[in-house]
């Protein structure tokens, strides 16, 4: 049945001409982190949400098929001076049986890039059943929204001791309030730090530039993050949260928002990376902008994309924007993790007691994923490990090598902390 549907949907797109991106929808509950399989998943055009252009059931790990969909032409993301939309926008609907339903609205596509949406559904608390709905706006790059206001990027450090991190620190979560500081109706979301950047990084920048740009990016939006969490900004002015989704204030975030796979891989191998200058122990407060609409002392989104287009590699963008002084630095301590990754990469014939973890929190996955094979968690990484790993990186959009690497150790490490906090209260 998916597999006539994801048909119907690329005659949709090659129709509609040349240019098609592609979507996976990954559906869990919101308690517990249990995938919810066979839940309908219906497309169609935001703009026409009464004719479904493809219906789709997710499977035992709650995902649907890669499906293609109509977008624009590539070439629209790559400058700034269009006025037509770069990306297609298309609802997402979703039920099944005991949670409520959930629409997804203005789920982008842009051409040649997969698109990876993740829905959380609610258990049916009652019999009535409301739908939850996410609305996504306009793209960061195309809609109108406020420019940052200037801050430095040192921020002085108070003798009262009110900066509490002597290290700096990945933290499992941030706190982020959905409007401005001082909107005491905004809510707050707890969101995990690597979604929190991929969510970021999808809203400011377009996943079609080239991957130095995208790194560059990605590296000035984590430094401005670990800058916040860092000197507890918003703490220490009594709020109760770590950042905003305001780009007056901070940079913009979006609940429920689609990521791209580029991105989302990107994060997943540089998330402990941020920006510093020697002698100065905090992250460096890097401003960025678009460089079109808005300009500023720091890094310029779009003059970032041309420099890749150049030649230039990640850290020569850093340093054309904020100086030769910038480096590339390692957070010291992951939170939030139940070990830290060996220092190599573990593969077959490895053995000893980090493939015994790996082995023990790859088994406590497969009770909610089961696609994923149990495996004896005997220390010895022989081809039954391998293959659980490769299947576990098919599902959560790694590159399936069956080598527990950088990014697939500390993946492999936040689904287990996740999926083992179903029993915990609160």
């Amino acid at each position: 049945m998916p597999d006539t549907n994801t048909t119907a949907a690329q005659e949709t797109a090659a129709s509609a001409g040349s240019y098609a991106g592609s979507i996976q929808i990954s559906v869990v509950s919101s308690v517990g982190m249990v995938p919810v399989e066979n839940a309908t998943v219906t497309i169609s055009y935001t703009g026409d949400p009464e004719n479904p252009l493809a219906v789709l059931t997710t499977d035992s790990s709650g995902q649907t098929p890669v499906t293609d969909l109509p977008a624009p032409p590539l070439n629209l993301s790559l400058q700034p001076e269009t006025e037509q939309q770069p990306y297609s926008e298309y609802n997402i609907e979703v039920t099944a049986e005991g949670y409520e339903p959930v629409l997804v609205s203005g789920s982008e596509i842009l051409a040649d890039q997969l698109s990876l949406q993740p829905i959380r559904m609610n258990p049916l608390a009652t019999t009535e059943e409301a739908e939850k709905i996410v609305i996504i706006p306009a793209h960061t790059l195309f809609g109108d929204y406020p420019p940052k206001i200037p801050e430095e990027e040192i921020k002085p450090m108070a003798e009262s001791g009110e900066i509490v991190l002597s290290r700096v620190v990945v933290p499992e979560y941030v706190i982020v309030h959905d409007g401005v500081p001082g909107d005491p109706t905004a809510p707050n979301y707890w969101v995990r730090y690597k979604d929190y950047i991929k969510n970021v990084a999808s809203c400011e920048i377009y996943s079609t530039w080239p991957e130095n740009a995208i790194y560059a990016n990605i590296l000035a939006i984590q430094s401005f993050t670990l800058n916040r969490v860092y000197t507890e900004w918003y703490r220490n002015q009594g709020y109760n949260f770590t950042i905003t989704s305001s780009t007056a204030y901070d940079q913009k975030w979006v609940y429920g928002r689609n990521i791209f796979r580029n991105i989302d891989y990107l994060v997943d191998t540089i998330f402990a990376n941020y920006l510093s200058r020697p002698g100065v122990r905090q992250p460096i407060f890097t401003s960025y902008c678009d460089g079109r609409r808005v300009t500023c002392s720091g890094l310029s989104q779009w003059g970032s994309m041309y420099l890749a287009e150049q030649g230039y590699s990640a850290i020569e963008i850093i340093r054309y924007y904020y100086g030769n002084d910038m480096y590339i630095n390692t957070a010291e301590i992951i939170s939030g993790v139940p070990s830290s990754w060996p220092g190599y990469d573990l593969s077959q014939g490895s053995s000893g007691e980090k493939v015994r973890q790996l082995q023990t929190q790859l088994n406590r996955i497969a009770r909610n994923y089961p696609a994923i094979p149990t495996v004896t968690a005997d220390g010895i990484y022989g081809p039954a490990t391998a293959n659980a790993v490769r299947i576990f990186q098919g599902i959560f959009n790694l590159p399936p090598t069956g080598v527990t690497d950088y990014p697939t150790w500390y993946e492999i490490s936040e689904i287990y902390v996740g999926v083992s906090r179903i029993s915990e209260p609160g």
